[in-house]
């Protein structure tokens, strides 16, 4: 029966151990482990406000890397209780990126498979972050705004954006 119990106890604190990664604002998207003592974190008396550049096409757990940041920059502001009005996201999307603005027809026509940027795009948007996708990118890989999925906005440009919200007091994050 000891070792019984023993067993029980072991296998309990190895659950806990595996459930220290967590999503707590992007469900299933950048899972991060929060450090409640940590001695640098989220500053409730700012409003922060973050312009990402996202520029090539590296997967993190299936999804473009750039989103996966964004969600897991979600997630610990969350987990740190941070205000969600304290937090504003934009991301602007060029380069290789570009093809994750596609709608799931023109991906899937790309690719050979589904766009797995959708769902993350969706739950973003959800969170009040707005996604652009460069103008001159899209076009210069022979794409219109018609074969855009509906989670991403046309911008003319990559550079308008980053200026754009820079001069408003964004945060670039690369």
């Amino acid at each position: 029966m000891k070792r019984i119990f023993t067993l029980v106890i072991l296998f309990m604190g190895f659950q806990m151990i595996a459930q220290e990664w967590q999503t707590p604002k992007i469900e299933g998207y950048g899972k991060i482990k929060y450090f409640e003592n940590a001695a640098e974190q989220p500053d409730a008396s700012i409003h922060h406000k973050l312009v990402f550049n996202i520029t090539d096409e590296k997967e993190k757990e299936g999804v473009n890397a750039g989103l996966w940041r964004i969600a897991r920059t979600l997630n610990l502001f969350e987990a740190a209780k941070m205000p969600s009005e304290k937090l504003e996201v934009v991301a602007v999307v060029h380069g290789e990126a570009t093809y994750l603005a596609l709608s799931e027809a023109m991906y899937q026509k790309k690719y050979n498979k589904p766009n797995p940027n959708l769902e993350l795009l969706k739950l973003l948007k959800a969170n009040g972050v707005k996604v652009y996708v460069c103008g001159q990118a899209l076009s210069g890989r022979d794409f219109e705004p018609k074969d855009m999925n509906e989670y991403t906005q046309l911008a003319l440009s990559a550079l308008t954006v980053l200026s754009n919200y820079q001069h408003k007091g964004y945060a670039l994050i690369q």
